[in-house]
């Protein structure tokens, strides 16, 4: 369980392997190859046998691509990690490019030459991905092929970890809250209204929430990686190697699941000739769309059918994950708790916070996992959105500086996901400022009401606009959804300035985490997880209107808050939430620790 904070140690990842990975592209006539960071399943976390980017280049952040030429090559990642590629990957063998300013498609139209084969593998790369890879070749002269073994597995060889086999288990329906023969059959419906017979599902999430089932194939999220062929009737084929197959799963399965082996796969598909088949261009590979084509399938694009349902969380889900945050916030008071005392005399370094509250969060004895790396940045780290501490970037906090901590933990009934920015000694009246205006953006999303039909990116400005009114911002989204004891980041829904179609729906997850960051200086964030409410009257109103509700359950450093900043009505806010988080988390406490909660909750003066 305990994190690891340096990925070079005893991992053969790096870019000693790039002359092995150019060896192979030359004995199949590539010129260039293209890494994406995803595998066959379009995971954001990977199991260490998939993780193909990382042991290319070493970097092993969460997102991120590369390209490896003839004699040169980039790896491309946005600016959560820019540091961690620093740390991580050899400047002399890989340039470091931004991912999201191009990318890997600028990149291969500049450098790629007339007449060059252009290398991928169509299990990694879904097809919009594809599109947009194939115009930049095709601009350059050259041409983008498919491989039919990847090279880098080929370099690989036999040090290549074994694909994972862990149990796939039964998620209990007092967890769940439905049935999988119910979501089988209104999916199968939603599937007939959109013209298709069957559906091909490729999402370990949706496989995981729709046959209610859990595994332990990617660190992090309790996945398992396997395929599915959902059918209109509601039956379906569910594709998992044998060995994760433990005696008592079909019986929980039922009898209108049938179990079938990935070597199967290719002829199931075949079979699907003549039948209008369902799948998704944004999370299901490319091989599956050449694959269904080959065989005679009518291809459907469209969303996967477990998307949308599985975002909307029933009043079961909804239940346990109050109960999660509930338990995970008496563990993070503990931690800040240790922080205001010991923290204070003796400030921690990054790596002495992550493992501290990791500890209290096991010690609730029902921690199943992190639900991703614990972000831990003292003073300028903290700055940046994404940073990771390793033993070479760990930071001690010193007095007049901010630590920030975001932090999450998988638990049966729920997934969690929370920032605290904590003051170390005094803080600045300017960190303060700043605090507060992050803070009012906070409350503003967190208490806004909206009609059916508004969607996270129409409510992005009210995290935002009192950052914007000092002339500040940050870069990141506002809000991501968050799965049901699965991924912490989950769509279809988000919180963003970038265009969003989807429209926040009753159950959804999403978090509220607005920010601010001086470069070298330190960082602010304050993260909720909150859930999309029924539409209710409003008294006098004419529409029902949604809104949301706090599931994270923890203080907000008082000491950073600049009273005269806050209106009554975000004063009065401040204080219900604080009270709520007294009479939820209190009682869980030892006695030190609740009297310390009694004064971090009291109300702003």
């Amino acid at each position: 369980m305990r994190q690891t904070f340096d990925d070079t140690v005893e991992r053969d990842f790096g870019p000693r392997h790039t002359p092995l990975i150019r060896q192979a592209m030359a004995a199949q006539g590539l010129d260039g190859f293209i890494v994406p960071h995803e595998d066959e399943h379009q995971n954001e976390y990977l199991p260490e046998a998939n993780d193909r980017l990382a042991w290319a280049t070493g970097f092993s952040g969460s997102a991120g691509a590369a390209v490896i030429l003839r004699d040169e090559a980039a790896v491309f990642v946005d600016g959560r990690y820019a540091i961690q590629v620093r740390d991580q990957v050899d400047p002399k063998v890989f340039e470091i490019r931004d991912l999201v300013e191009g990318g890997p498609a600028a990149y291969l139209r500049e450098k790629a030459r007339p007449g060059w084969t252009i290398g991928f593998d169509p299990r990694l790369h879904s097809p919009d991905a594809l599109a947009r890879l194939g115009e930049a070749v095709r601009g350059a002269g050259a041409v983008l092929a498919p491989v039919k073994i990847n090279p880098l597995d080929l370099a690989w060889g036999a040090r290549r970890p074994a694909q994972p086999q862990a149990a796939v288990v039964a998620h209990p329906l007092d967890y769940a809250g439905e049935e999988s023969a119910s979501k089988r059959a209104r999916l199968g419906r939603d599937l007939a209204a959109a013209g298709a017979e069957a559906a091909v599902i490729t999402a370990p999430a949706s496989i995981a929430w729709l046959f209610n089932i859990r595994g332990g194939d990617v660190r992090r999220t309790p996945l398992p990686l396997g395929q599915s062929i959902l059918r209109a009737d509601g039956t379906a084929t569910l594709f998992l190697d044998p060995a994760k197959v433990s005696p008592d799963l079909p019986a929980w399965l039922g009898n209108e699941v049938a179990l079938a082996t990935p070597d199967d796969l290719p002829a199931a598909l075949s079979a699907l000739s003549g039948v209008k088949v369902l799948a998704d261009p944004s999370l299901t590979s490319a091989w599956y769309f050449d694959a269904l084509e080959a065989a005679g399938a009518r291809v459907v694009r469209g969303m996967d059918p477990a998307t949308l349902p599985r975002a909307c969380k029933n009043a079961v889900e909804i239940a346990g994950s109050q109960r999660a945050h509930a338990r995970d916030g008496a563990a993070l008071t503990r931690f800040l708790h240790w922080l205001a005392t010991e923290g204070q005399i003796n400030p921690p370094d990054e790596l002495e916070a992550v493992t501290r509250l990791e500890a209290f969060r096991e010690a609730t004895g029902a921690l199943k996992d992190l639900s991703f790396d614990t972000i831990a940045g003292a003073m300028g780290n903290g700055a940046i959105c994404h940073y990771r501490p390793t033993r070479r970037l760990n930071r001690r906090a010193e007095p007049g500086s901010l630590l920030l901590v975001d932090s999450g933990g998988q638990y049966l009934d729920g997934t969690t996901d929370v920032t605290r920015t904590v003051a170390i000694g005094e803080p600045s009246r300017e960190m303060c400022e700043r605090f507060t205006l992050v803070l009012k953006g906070h409350l503003a999303l967190a208490s806004v009401r909206f009609p059916a039909g508004t969607t996270g990116s129409a409510l992005d400005v009210l995290a935002r606009l009192p950052l914007w009114s000092a002339g500040l911002d940050y870069d990141h989204g506002t809000g991501h959804g968050v799965g049901s004891y699965l991924g912490v980041h989950e769509g279809p829904h988000r919180i963003a300035k970038i265009p969003n179609l989807i429209p926040l729906q009753p159950g959804m997850i999403v978090s509220n985490e607005p920010g601010f960051y001086k470069a070298g200086e330190y960082g602010i964030r304050i993260e909720n997880l909150q859930f999309v409410t029924e539409a209710r009257e409003v008294p006098g109103g004419e529409r029902p209107m949604m809104g949301f509700e706090a599931l994270t359950l923890a203080p907000i450093d008082r000491r950073l808050i600049v009273a005269d900043m806050l209106t009554p009505s975000e004063r009065a806010q401040l204080d219900a939430y604080h009270a709520r988080v007294l009479a939820v988390v209190g009682p869980q406490l030892e006695p030190e620790v609740h009297a310390w909660l009694e004064g971090a909750c009291a109300p702003i003066a």
